[in-house]
């Protein structure tokens, strides 16, 4: 995914949008708002983004790039880990991660706001999701581990499920709890 080249304005607009979308919702805030918060007029938000779709779109992948440079930037960092460990180190990426971003995951939340399969942001959503699972088969895979596809599954479940139960407040410790019920799976092979 290529890195946008954005005009001085055009960057206050997205780092607007990114704040209030995450922490609004993407429905609650409008090109009004964003534009005001930016210090731009509407029509330059429009001029630079064309739509408010575009803009939503850009919104996740960028959030969508920075997620993914979190998450090599953890396995990077740990790199004498014993292999069949390593995918339980994405748990980790999200535990930090998390800790900025109270409203849980941005791409279930724009999913729930976008439900029309046409949106051009869904292809962004499906992206980061696949992205995840793709990780997840390639450590379980690279570390030697029995079906490794079936268990890239089954941790991506957890995964968003602890995603989920935690940003709802449900399951405070959620991610720590997936990450040990991850390490369970792993071991059994």
């Amino acid at each position: 995914m290529p890195e946008v080249t954005l005009t001085p304005a055009a960057e206050r607009i997205l780092t607007a949008a990114e704040k209030l979308f995450y922490d609004n919702g993407i429905h609650a805030v409008g090109v009004d708002l964003i534009a005001a918060v930016a210090g731009v007029t509407k029509k330059t938000l429009y001029d630079r983004f064309g739509s408010k779709d575009a803009l939503v779109t850009l919104y996740l992948r960028r959030r969508d790039e920075r997620w993914r440079t979190h998450v090599l930037a953890t396995l990077e960092a740990a790199p004498r880990m014993k292999p069949a460990r390593r995918p339980l180190l994405v748990f980790d990426a999200l535990e930090s991660w998390n800790a900025g971003n109270s409203r849980g995951c941005a791409f279930v939340n724009a999913q729930a706001e976008l439900p029309d399969p046409g949106h051009p942001a869904r292809p962004v959503i499906v992206a980061q999701k696949r992205w995840l699972l793709d990780i997840f088969a390639e450590l379980a895979g690279d570390a030697g581990l029995p079906k490794p596809k079936r268990l890239a599954e089954s941790l991506l479940i957890l995964f968003e499920g602890a995603l989920v139960a935690g940003s709802a407040g449900v399951l405070p410790t959620a991610i720590a709890r997936a990450r040990d019920t991850a390490g369970l799976l792993i071991e059994r092979g």
